[in-house]
């Protein structure tokens, strides 16, 4: 990118303002500010409930400068189908002559399990609307529960590490790829850590006609147990440590984002981390889970690189 138009993004009025009530260090706004960068045209926001919804909309405040509607926690992509098609029908009637654009805001547990069959809908009925998953990997609105996005073995308050389980004892679903099935326009997996990455990728999805679907990586620090100030660097070893792909989809072609020069190991990524401290513990250690982690991620990176063409 470059320095002009990195100059044009500091200018640029954000839709999110300061004053919302997240967490402190929190990188879910932070990503979010970077994904609306790459938005030129007025937008709509759908929020379904979740940290970012509850936090930002605290009544009679609101940190949004757009607007901007509070879903239910299952049906982000109805409410998004709503709008725009209530947009194209007054647009047709010549009662709107603005292009506008629709973006829909979820965490993992709004996305991956309970809002999955809404934003299946909304993707199978081809709806023009961008649907961004901030995923940290668990439900961290109600106390960091596990979700169906929450990695194999890691410790949350209902899949606990101790002496009867080592953690969350299923795999991670993988969602893009499940949105990819849907063969819509635009689907993209990105990370914090690289926020020109995210920009793009957010552009291109906002700019396809159709439905399009970016998978945004952002560590919740109370739930990964990091410091606040090490999210970039966790973002970059998930990357490098091919746990978490950076690439997209466009119009069913795969294309990788960023291969690492030197690859980092899983392990080096689970131990950055507080959630699997007790697969690390000695005389209890389970580095066989450990060993199963890396092949997961061995096998999955071969898989994307086939579909690559690589």
């Amino acid at each position: 990118m470059s320095a002009l138009n990195i100059k044009d993004l500091t200018k640029k009025e954000n839709p999110l303002t300061q004053g919302h009530r997240m967490c402190p260090g929190c990188g879910a706004p932070t990503a979010i500010r970077q994904a609306l960068m790459g938005v030129g045209c007025p937008v709509v926001v759908v929020g379904a409930t979740g940290c970012m919804e509850v936090s930002t909309t605290v009544y009679p405040y609101s940190a949004w400068r757009v607007p901007f509607m509070h879903i239910a926690f299952e049906n982000a992509g109805a409410g998004i189908s709503g709008v725009e098609t209530a947009y194209r029908v007054l647009r047709r009637k010549g009662k709107i002559g603005k292009e506008i654009k629709f973006i829909a805001f979820g965490g993992d547990g709004g996305t991956y399990d309970i809002g999955l069959q809404s934003l299946s809908g909304a993707l199978e009925r081809w709806h023009d609307f961008t649907y961004i998953c901030y995923n940290n990997q668990g439900y961290m609105n109600t106390g960091a529960q596990r979700s169906s996005a929450t990695p194999l073995a890691a410790n949350a308050t209902t899949s606990p590490a101790g002496s009867a389980s080592f953690g969350k004892l299923q795999r991670a679903k993988d969602l893009t790829e499940i949105v990819a099935a849907h063969n819509i326009p635009y689907v993209a997996q990105t990370s914090l850590h690289n926020p020109f990455d995210l920009i793009a990728k957010v552009k291109s999805a906002v700019e396809t006609p159709g439905p399009a679907f970016v998978n945004v990586l952002v560590p919740c620090p109370l739930f990964w147990k990091i410091d606040a100030s090490e999210q970039a660097d966790i973002c970059k070893l998930a990357v490098d440590s091919k746990f978490w792909p950076v690439y997209e989809v466009a119009d069913g072609k795969y294309s990788l984002s960023y291969e690492p020069k030197r690859p980092r190991t899983i392990e080096e990524f689970l131990r950055a981390q507080g959630r699997y401290s007790h697969l690390f513990k000695k005389g209890s250690e389970r580095l066989d889970l450990v060993e199963e982690a890396q092949r997961d991620a061995d096998e999955s990176w071969a898989k994307l690189l086939e579909k690559c063409g690589r």
